[in-house]
């Protein structure tokens, strides 16, 4: 007969570890099921003569465990999509009746090396060790966000957590929607600009040069926009003697030390408040920044209400990742009006971030009680408004970059022309 060593789940999803004597690996399954647990592992204890091999045996084991404690490193999010997965995934297997270490300790293996299985494999143990499921999360804010670690708690506290997962990932697969929205609206756009861009500076680099050289043969007497186009193409090839860096190369750096200035700004909180101010404020894409920053806030306060948190805290998160400073600022006053015993639709619109339609809604839904309904709904009917705004800006910036473009290809070809036609002039009266 045999020593088996297990590790097996009890009937409340505590994990267990000890030994049994059975005579093979299936009866010593049979004998810990026969106890009430649920096996996850079950080895045969082999006996080593050495020392050495005793180290290499169960102190292997347990050596690799520890590699195994903290999920390594890992820099970076976790991706949306792979949270969101998770979540309906989680939500399914809490709705099937599996216990929840079990059910963590499923999507960790089946997770992809990175942030979020190293997070699940943090998590595992934290909920071993006897955590709660927000306590663990909450240690890992990679992966999960305040958002997410107090609608968790708000199912564990109502004993509804497999509704709460089902609601949040909800909640996330309409939050990416709308963004993929507005992402693939952009694509085409920035595409053709990038092209046109690469094309005029091309023609700039190897077409200008040759047509200046066939002026300076003839002796022709440039006009003042050929002139202008010339030094230009001397610019952006870098052949000007004092020149130390060619045109080129900045008009590839500028979009990304632009990008880098903008994200420096914006960490500290002056410059994001007076950006995320600006942005609102834009007369073609501040309408649609509003739009989509009232979607967010209304769909994540509906859905944290909803969960059963408390209004004061939902109405905190909500400020928090609402991810512009404008909004954040109303619902801090919101928040304040609320603590004071004051209405919700007051200061709402006294700050003037949202139509008149959304604060009468809100207004309703505190008289009716019915707020996080009235919240879902404002939501639901915002991304629709999107979705249309998006659709109309495409259609608007398409005519604009045909004129733009036309207009900067036909400066050049007229640049280019009046030189010539002086040319051709001058050959018929030599001629003649």
């Amino acid at each position: 007969m045999a020593t088996f060593t297990y590790e097996a789940l009890n009937a409340s999803g505590k994990s267990q570890k000890g030994t049994i004597d059975a005579g093979d690996h299936q009866e010593a399954v049979a004998r810990i099921k026969s106890q009430g647990l649920y096996p996850t592992e079950v080895r045969e204890q082999k006996v080593k003569k050495s020392g050495a091999g005793k180290e290499g045996g169960i102190g292997a084991s347990s050596s690799s465990k520890k590699k195994k404690k903290g999920g390594g490193f890992s820099i970076g999010k976790v991706n949306a999509k792979q949270l969101t997965t998770f979540t309906r995934q989680l939500s399914t297997l809490q709705d099937a009746g599996l216990p929840l270490l079990r059910s963590l300790q499923i999507l960790e293996q089946q997770a992809k090396p990175g942030v979020l299985k190293n997070s699940l494999l943090s998590v595992c143990e934290e909920v071993e060790g006897g955590s709660s499921l927000s306590e663990a999360m909450s240690k890992n804010p990679k992966a999960f966000n305040l958002l997410y670690v107090k609608m968790v708690n708000a199912g564990e506290i109502g004993g509804v957590l497999d509704i709460i997962l089902q609601r949040l990932a909800d909640f996330m697969e309409k939050s990416q929607r709308l963004k993929r929205r507005i992402k693939g609206a952009m694509v085409y756009p920035v595409v053709v600009i990038v092209i046109a861009l690469a094309i005029l500076t091309a023609i700039m680099v190897f077409i200008i040069p040759k047509f200046e050289k066939i002026f300076e043969e003839f002796g022709v007497t440039l006009p003042g926009l050929t002139r202008w186009l010339i030094t230009t193409s001397r610019w952006v090839a870098g052949t000007n003697p004092t020149q130390q860096v060619p045109g080129w190369i900045v008009i590839l750096a500028s979009p990304v030390l632009a990008i880098i200035f903008w994200k420096l700004i914006r960490k500290a909180g002056p410059g994001k408040a007076a950006t995320d101010m600006m942005i609102v404020n834009l007369p073609i894409f501040g309408p649609l920044v509003k739009k989509s920053s009232i979607a967010r806030f209304t769909r994540t306060l509906g859905t944290l209400i909803s969960a059963g948190v408390p209004i004061l805290e939902a109405i905190t998160i909500t400020g928090e990742t609402s991810g512009n400073y404008v909004y954040e600022k109303a619902l801090r006053r919101v928040h304040d009006s609320i603590r004071e015993g004051e209405s919700f639709a007051g200061p709402l619109r006294e700050s003037k971030t949202c139509d008149a339609i959304v604060v009468n809604m809100i207004d309703v839904g505190e008289e009716t009680g019915e707020m996080d309904i009235m919240l879902m709904k404002i939501a639901d009917n915002y991304d629709e408004e999107v979705d249309v705004a998006v659709q109309s800006l495409t259609r608007l910036i398409e005519p604009l970059m045909v004129v733009v473009l036309g207009g900067m290809i036909g400066t050049i070809v007229v640049a280019m022309f009046l030189p010539l036609v002086k040319m051709i002039e001058s050959l018929q009266g030599g001629g003649v």
